[in-house]
């Protein structure tokens, strides 16, 4: 199996040096972002978004873009279900190994070390901003980095992915766990110094913040790598519970905080990543994940930032995964966009999802499903273009430059209309 998922994140930029104008529909929470959250449940409403007296004073997102902010910057608008007059997108894995600059810089430098270094961690998720001209950055990380920083032993092993030094499997492994107090806090230091390195870089960019859910991150603790059936795990769940929510309920302390100190530091938004999460069936889900993942979003519900989730192979789970506390969902690439339209409550904002295998196709053919995609997702509130997972790391960077500028020439077209060619 090669690296995991989240070792490559995802980076965009605002199209920061073009106008981009927003249409007249929508308001500022979003068709359907104004209700009150629901409760835990298979068919929840969308959740809202709170005002913007919680962010600080210096945040990107209390300044508009002729103040050097982000308040109105079209992909934010789109999360919020406040339509664009030309897409928006951003491509999970959009930094790293697809990129020369981004193996230049890291040479001699593991990958967990450059998630911690400011400075660099930095200028990775500001290397496809510049390149490609995207609509959003995202924070470079990792999903095990929270557990690093809280103490915990792994490396991400090169062709292999995250591998913990001990695996977490028995009462006593779990009450070893170290506290998530005041030294986690500091230990966060560096996360938010990149992140306002970053932000005072990106300007009128928003940036996106990242952490992986608890149900990915637990998997990775238990099995003690990556897993292709999540066995153990899946077998903890059904014969201890006990011990499966003590642990994931530290792992979403982990990630909401990991989360929370990006967005005090500057970002505009979250996305939490469940990357094996369609391991699970409905039932268990709602059982035994679906409230470990609202924990985790909870660390930011009271932030007035979009909350995407997204997970992999999970179309059967959209509706508990937005019920965990998400504002916008993503979908991946196996499920169509108005499919999960059907699906999804009225007015929740989407983001997708685009087959990464386009990518190693002809121009015409990535640039028709370009089309069909936007097409797919015209019902949509809101409507963040990226792939339906990350892009593959021996990517041609200039596909991807070419993608952007073409989906940039695009008109969003509107329910009954069809993209232009």
């Amino acid at each position: 199996m090669n690296q995991n998922p989240m070792s490559e994140p995802i980076f965009a930029d605002g199209a920061s040096d073009r106008s981009r104008h927003l249409s007249a529909s929508g308001n500022a929470a979003g068709p359907g972002l104004a209700t009150a959250a629901a409760p835990l449940a298979e068919t929840p409403s969308a959740h809202p978004l709170t005002g913007p007296g919680s962010l600080p004073e210096e945040h990107p997102a209390r300044r508009s873009a002729v103040d050097g902010g982000v308040a109105d910057a079209s992909l934010l608008q789109e999360l919020r279900g406040v339509r664009s007059d030309t897409p928006s997108v951003w491509f999970m894995r959009q930094a790293g190994r697809s990129l020369p600059e981004y193996r230049a810089l890291r040479e001699g430098t593991t990958m967990l070390d450059s998630c911690v270094r400011p400075d660099m961690a930095a200028e990775i998720t500001l290397q496809p901003v510049r390149r490609h001209g995207v609509d959003a950055g995202i924070f470079f990380s990792d999903i095990v980095v929270p557990a690093r920083l809280a103490g915990l032993g792994v490396e991400i092993r090169p062709g292999v992915g995250p591998v913990f030094d001990h695996p977490v499997r028995t009462e006593a492994d779990i009450e070893a766990l170290p506290p998530l107090g005041d030294d986690y806090e500091e230990a966060l230091a560096p996360i938010r110094e990149a992140v306002r390195l970053t932000v005072a870089e990106l300007g009128t960019t928003p940036l996106i913040g990242f952490a992986g859910a608890p149900f990915t991150v637990a998997s990775y603790m238990v099995e003690g790598g990556p897993s292709r059936d999540h066995l153990r795990t899946r077998a903890l769940m059904r014969s201890r519970p006990d011990l499966w929510e003590r642990l994931a309920t530290w792992v979403a302390e982990l990630s909401g905080r990991f989360l929370r100190a990006q967005v005090l530091a500057g970002a505009s938004a979250v996305q939490l990543f469940d990357s094996w999460v369609g391991a699970l069936g409905q039932e268990q889900y709602l059982e035994h994940v679906q409230a470990h993942s609202a924990a985790a979003l909870a660390h930011v519900s009271d932030l007035p930032v979009p909350r995407i989730h997204f997970g992999v192979g999970a179309a059967h789970l959209l509706l508990p995964m937005l019920g965990a506390g998400a504002t916008a969902m993503g979908v991946d690439h196996r499920l169509r966009l108005d499919r999960a339209l059907e699906v999804l409550p009225a007015g929740t904002p989407v983001q997708g999802n685009i087959d990464p295998a386009v990518l190693f196709t002809s121009e015409e053919a990535r640039f028709a499903e370009a089309r069909g995609v936007l097409e797919a997702g015209a019902a949509a509130a809101g409507h963040v273009v990226n792939l339906g997972h990350g892009v593959p790391p021996d990517t041609d960077p200039q596909v991807l430059t070419d993608l952007v500028a073409f989906l940039h020439s695009q008109r969003v077209a509107r329910a009954a209309e069809a993209p232009e060619a």
